[in-house]
């Protein structure tokens, strides 16, 4: 399908249909690709590690941090 037969049936569809078609086509503008996210995702977990190694945090049990997610759901 080309861009012109998607278009013409996008303004046939209701009005409602056309703004959550808008916005789903505007946050895919917005949003980062996987590739963008597997890359940040690394370089997060790189800054964590270096922050353990250098003693600048400390590390929590899984257990604690569960146990407080919890209690505050509740």
């Amino acid at each position: 399908m080309d861009f012109h037969k998607i278009e013409d049936q996008a303004l046939h569809l209701p009005k409602e249909e056309r703004a959550q078609l808008i916005q789903r086509l505007v946050l895919s503008l917005e949003s980062p690709s996987e590739e963008e996210l597997s890359s940040d995702w690394l370089l997060e977990a790189r800054r964590r590690a270096e922050e353990l190694d250098n003693g600048l945090v400390q590390a929590v049990p899984g257990d604690d941090v569960m146990r407080k997610a919890r209690a505050l759901i509740r």
